[in-house]
């Protein structure tokens, strides 16, 4: 039986047509409840709970303030300052809340561990992704080759300019790649093509990497965008939670 029970209404529409979550194609058929949700579902527990049925007290989010801290979640549902989180627990929904950041979903069916990070571009120079992805190998002794990896709705480089402060910090930390690139002297990043070559050199396969190609920051009526709205703008959501089979 499912410890998450099936919502009334589908997850993916409202009834005015809108999308409110994107169910990424690389967890179909895997024991995982995974989605990103838009502006329309936001990110909110009472919103997540009342479209997914898990009970608000069973909805976990860090306290996120741009840092390399991966929290294992194991009893103690109180929240911490980190930008990732991994558990084994079955009776959970984990998420991390974005508004032009990535967000990214990682679940390694052999080992049933699941976990969620933030990665703006801050987190992305301290390595988050790879540090969760190693973090799972050694706690739960995950082999990155099973673990498969969701990035989620995010600022792409059309619309995301940096310094070159910002470019080097992510190059240490990524390695080269094509996620970023020059024009009209501009420096153009793109940050979840950065955590791909992340997960990549993580040891993630290619073929076990899905990524979203949709910007924020061009969508204002569908994502949250920090750089479009500034203080104004709200927050949606990377959610993923493991079911019992």
């Amino acid at each position: 039986m499912n410890i998450f029970p099936v919502p009334s209404k589908r997850l993916l529409t409202q009834g005015d047509g809108l999308k409110v979550a994107i169910h990424p194609d690389i967890f179909i058929r895997r024991v995982v409840r995974a989605f990103f949700t838009t502006r329309q579902a936001g990110a909110d527990h009472a919103s997540i709970s009342g479209l997914t049925g898990v009970p608000q007290e069973r909805i976990f989010r860090p306290i996120q303030r741009h840092t390399d801290r991966v929290h294992v979640l194991r009893f103690d549902m109180k929240p911490v300052v980190a930008d990732a989180v991994i558990t084994k627990r079955r009776d959970v929904l984990i998420g991390v809340a974005v508004a032009d950041c990535v967000p990214v979903l990682l679940h390694d069916p052999i080992r049933r561990v699941c976990a969620a990070v933030h990665a703006g571009w801050r987190g992305t120079a301290r390595e988050i992704l790879r540090k969760t992805v190693d973090r799972m190998r050694r706690e739960f002794y995950s082999d990155p080759k099973d673990i498969a990896v969701a990035i989620g709705p995010s600022i792409r480089w059309c619309c995301y300019t940096v310094g070159t402060d910002v470019l080097h910090a992510v190059r240490r930390a990524s390695g080269d790649g094509e996620y970023f690139m020059r024009k009209g002297g501009r420096i153009c990043l793109d940050l979840p093509s950065a955590n791909r070559q992340q997960a990549l050199s993580a040891g993630i396969g290619d073929d076990n990497i899905w990524m979203s190609d949709e910007c924020t920051y061009c969508n204002p009526h569908r994502y949250y965008s920090y750089r479009f709205s500034r203080h104004l703008a709200g927050r949606q959501g990377g959610f993923i939670g493991m079911v019992a089979a």
